[in-house]
């Protein structure tokens, strides 16, 4: 694959029911590159009304996915099946508590393309919060 790419993010939040799901979703140019057996992607996007871009640094491998965002929103995310990880997630108004159980990964690795997939269960200052899932995928710009 190309250094650079087009990022396809995926996210739907299911709060209380199935009813309340809120989806998310951006397609921006980033860089990719593979190292040590793990593929990684940097992106920026804007956050709301703000001209700050976060960068986005994502890493991907058969062991789970670890997104970084920096910039208005700060964050260090890691997604591991059948594991909790906790992480601060900084904003300008405060600081959370997250927890987040990855109850699902797929990754498909193909020449001119990257795609993860994750099912995960988020916790907000110790307090289940929602099932979500989130893809990432990156493929070549033609």
């Amino acid at each position: 694959m190309d250094k650079d790419v087009l990022v396809h993010v995926q996210g739907l939040q299911g709060m209380d029911s199935m009813d309340e799901q809120v989806p998310i979703e951006i397609v921006v140019p980033g860089q990719y590159y593979f190292r040590n057996g793990s593929h990684y992607l940097r992106y920026e996007e804007i956050m709301d009304d703000s001209l700050q871009p976060t960068i986005n640094y994502v890493k991907i491998s058969a062991q789970g996915i670890e997104v970084r965002k920096k910039g208005l929103i700060n964050v260090h995310m890691v997604f591991e099946k059948g594991k909790k990880n906790t992480t601060g997630y900084t904003t300008p108004f405060g600081t959370i508590q997250m927890g987040i159980t990855a109850t699902n990964l797929e990754l498909m690795e193909k020449p001119d393309k990257i795609h993860m997939k994750v099912d995960y269960s988020l916790d907000m200052n110790d307090a289940f919060a929602a099932d979500c899932t989130l893809a990432i995928a990156a493929f070549e710009r033609k």
